[in-house]
């Protein structure tokens, strides 16, 4: 642990900004797709504001102590591919059937990151595949958003716009220059929806998880497997890239248990951040590697502010037009979907038809005895992947055959010569 004195003298404004930064633009952007998945589980107002509760208070908890203990910039965020996955798979199930997928997915994740299991289970699925699973997910999400040129033309606009400048100028601000972009625009064309008086503001909500076999199939499974591989991975080689030598199990495990505790609260999973983690393990935290893990502590601290006004972000966001939503939320996808398809089609004939295969079912939606689309696409995926392996043949016992004299003889070296006469 830091002692106080170290810690004072470790702070710095820039490493204070970053974590912060990396709080802000969390919610900025990935913060609108768990906003749609509580609507489309059909939450009440008091559910949706403990299920932000829920997930800051699990992100601000684990970022402060993780990056105490271990001197590391740890910077904690919500799955955000698994929000998308459950906007598409919560319809078909209640609310507390939701909660006992979720409590599944994060014990299991707890399991496979103390034990180690972890890097053997993503070493059995090809990688292609779980890129393109997620790219199936995020995709719709990003191609939907087109339809708000229609319906809301100056808002889809000036966000895209906005956006589109903001990567050419300020890369690491442009999905939070395009909600400000976004917001303005709303305004300014009256576009901002009244909020009900009713609307309760903050408070955790405590539901019952049950379990049956088709949400643990059609949620469980796909949320743990999306969060694995493209939250906790992508953190961890995040933090490796920055010269830090994480412990995969302790960090993956701690947080795990931490989003089991949160699950009857709503939390869907909370997981090492990568995408805005950058901010605050990079250099722009501090040049000193050993003093960034201030920026931990400062993300975590930002979070735990959210935690307490959750029901107030509730209100604010739930006044925001569904055109404003989706756009800020595909723009704030685009890097990911981009990462995503990019590591799909990389490999030969075979990674890429696998690929192929589980993003053309994963974007289709099925539902097949009552399990969602992101399982069959695995399934898919992984079998196209295991049909097209190459033959191994069985070499047969044969006899001996004498080995031939070579071709070519070399010549004595100088010892041999001498060794001979």
């Amino acid at each position: 642990m830091i002692r106080v004195r170290t810690l004072l003298q470790d702070l710095s404004i820039s490493a204070v900004v970053a974590g912060f930064l990396s709080a802000v633009i969390n919610f900025a952007g990935p913060f609108l797709i768990v906003l749609e998945a509580t609507r489309a589980a059909g939450l009440n107002e008091a559910q949706t504001a403990s299920w932000v509760w829920a997930l800051s208070l699990g992100n601000g908890v684990c970022s402060i102590v993780l990056s105490l203990f271990t001197r590391i910039p740890v910077i904690v965020a919500w799955s955000t591919p698994g929000a998308a996955l459950l906007i598409a798979s919560l319809g078909g199930f209640s609310f507390s059937e939701a909660v006992g997928a979720f409590l599944v997915a994060s014990v299991a994740a707890a399991v496979a990151g103390y034990t180690g299991w972890f890097g053997w289970l993503l070493s059995k699925v090809p990688g292609p595949v779980l890129q393109a699973l997620l790219a199936g997910i995020l995709l719709p999400f990003v191609i939907a958003a087109a339809g708000a040129f229609a319906t809301a033309p100056l808002i889809a606009g000036s966000i895209v716009v906005t956006f589109v400048v903001g990567k050419r100028l300020w890369d690491r601000f442009a999905v939070l220059t395009a909600l400000v972009a976004g917001i303005v625009a709303t305004w300014a064309t009256g576009s901002f929806q009244p909020v009900g008086a009713t609307l309760v503001l903050g408070g955790p909500v405590f539901t019952t998880p049950s379990f049956t076999p088709a949400a643990l199939v059609s949620i469980a499974l796909p949320l743990f497997v999306v969060t694995m591989a493209s939250q906790n991975a992508p953190g961890l080689a995040l933090l490796r890239s920055q010269g830090y030598a994480p412990n995969d199990r302790f960090l993956v495990g701690t947080i795990s248990v931490v989003s089991a505790a949160l699950a009857p609260f709503g939390a869907h999973g909370i997981n090492l951040g990568a995408i805005t983690a950058a901010i605050a393990v990079g250099p722009e935290s501090h040049p000193d590697r050993s003093r960034r893990y201030v920026a931990g502590l400062s993300g975590g601290v930002t979070y735990l502010i959210f935690a307490a006004f959750g029901g107030a972000l509730v209100a604010g966001f739930q006044s925001i037009p569904s055109e404003t939503v989706s756009v800020v939320a595909a723009v704030a996808l685009l890097g990911s979907a981009l990462t995503a398809l990019s590591g799909a089609m990389r490999g030969d004939t075979r990674t890429g038809l696998a690929a192929i295969t589980t993003l053309a079912v994963t974007m289709s939606g099925v539902v097949f005895l009552n399990i969602g689309a992101a399982f069959w696409a695995l399934i898919a995926g992984t079998g196209v992947y295991l049909a097209l392996a190459p033959f191994r043949r069985r070499t047969q016992p044969h006899a001996q055959t004498p080995q031939t004299q070579p071709t070519h003889q070399t010549q004595p070296t100088q010892e041999e010569t001498d060794d001979n006469a």
